[in-house]
């Protein structure tokens, strides 16, 4: 379980990745009703990106503008991690009509982790998160339920969405962090049994600790043509294991985005394929290297403008960013290698 001192290192990190500080200029776009209850996913309001509104998941990093195919025959259901951060919050959900956390979630998450996946079509439900005290509160009880509502949103908007846009498309499903822990729960409760089964390509849920025992059926990706499977990981700098996952009883599975193997063969800077950070409009190649150790994924420092500045050795808020193009040419490998099997 995350520990505070580590959930205290997002906020330099999202300054540094990828989740830009100027994020509050976008606010007052949104409307706010703190009173707002229970989401309503009939309503466009609701999702923080979907194939019917324009949303930050449309936007394509410049040098792709050019190569990009839009493929409407796919979908993929994006979970969020957590954006709701503040220690002058006292709740233990968000509310759906908070205009600055939805803001923070679009400008930060849906803008470059969904943005990813935006080939095909993006749907991000926003949902009751639970506040990031929830992964180390000493009342658990707390925790646990605030982790429970958030679930029952995720759910719901999954069941409305399967309803009412899907309509027998293949589906991904993509998330990270928070957004991983109720992915897991998804797939658990939707795909390892019953007629979604045969319809999940594949299941990117990188940022949160994945039990080798918590699937019964599903399986994690062996390779990068695998589907029907899950690939995940948590990102630290070589060398470093805190203690939360020193901690940990159970071996964790985890997947290096480099080679989308198992193996803890080292994967060099070169078969990185581009990280987005702060400059959407600017993919860098091989900025990382990738390693599995055990429980988790090493990568030494990422060469990118201002690294040697760098002191951070817990990487998790850069999951997604820092292997962007890999993940993003994955997932159309998957996709053709789905339909051939079909």
């Amino acid at each position: 379980m995350v520990q505070r001192a580590n959930i205290l290192l997002l906020h330099g990190l999202l300054l540094f990745l990828s989740c830009t500080p100027k994020y509050n200029r976008y606010v007052s776009r949104y409307s706010t009703d703190k009173s707002a209850g229970r989401p309503e996913y009939s309503n466009l309001y609701y999702w923080a990106a979907h194939p019917y509104k324009p949303d930050p998941s449309d936007s394509i990093p410049g040098p792709l503008t050019a190569v990009t195919k839009k493929d409407s025959t796919v979908d993929v259901f994006f979970l969020h991690p957590t954006t709701m951060t503040s220690r002058e919050d006292s709740g233990w959900n968000a509310s759906i009509g908070n205009a600055e956390i939805n803001a923070k979630t679009d400008y930060t998450s849906i803008l470059y982790q969904a943005s990813v996946f935006n080939e095909c079509r993006v749907f991000a439900p926003r949902y009751r998160q639970a506040h990031i005290r929830s992964y180390y509160t000493t009342d658990k009880k707390a925790g646990q339920e605030a982790f429970d509502l958030a679930y029952q949103d995720v759910k719901q908007s999954f069941q409305y969405y399967v309803e009412h846009f899907n309509q027998g498309r293949p589906i991904i499903i993509a998330s990270h962090s928070q957004g991983s822990s109720h992915a897991q729960r998804l797939l658990k409760e939707f795909f390892e049994k019953g007629p979604l089964k045969n319809r999940l390509v594949v299941a990117y849920i990188p940022g949160m600790y994945i039990a080798e025992d918590y699937f019964d059926e599903l399986k994690m990706c062996r390779d990068s043509l695998q589907t029907g499977c899950f690939a995940g990981w948590r990102t630290f700098k070589k060398g470093y294991l805190p203690a939360f996952v020193l901690n940990e009883k159970k071996s964790v599975l985890v997947t290096n985005p480099l080679t989308w193997t198992t193996s803890n063969e080292y994967a060099s800077y070169a078969l990185n394929k581009g990280v987005v950070v702060s400059n959407f409009n600017r993919l860098r190649r091989g900025a990382t290297d990738a390693q599995v150790h055990g429980n988790v994924l090493w990568i030494n420092r990422p060469r990118i403008p201002g690294s040697f500045l760098l002191r951070l050795k817990n990487y998790h808020v850069g999951d997604i960013n820092l292997f962007y193009m890999n993940i993003r040419q994955n997932v159309q490998q998957r996709i053709r290698a789905f339909r051939e099997r079909k």
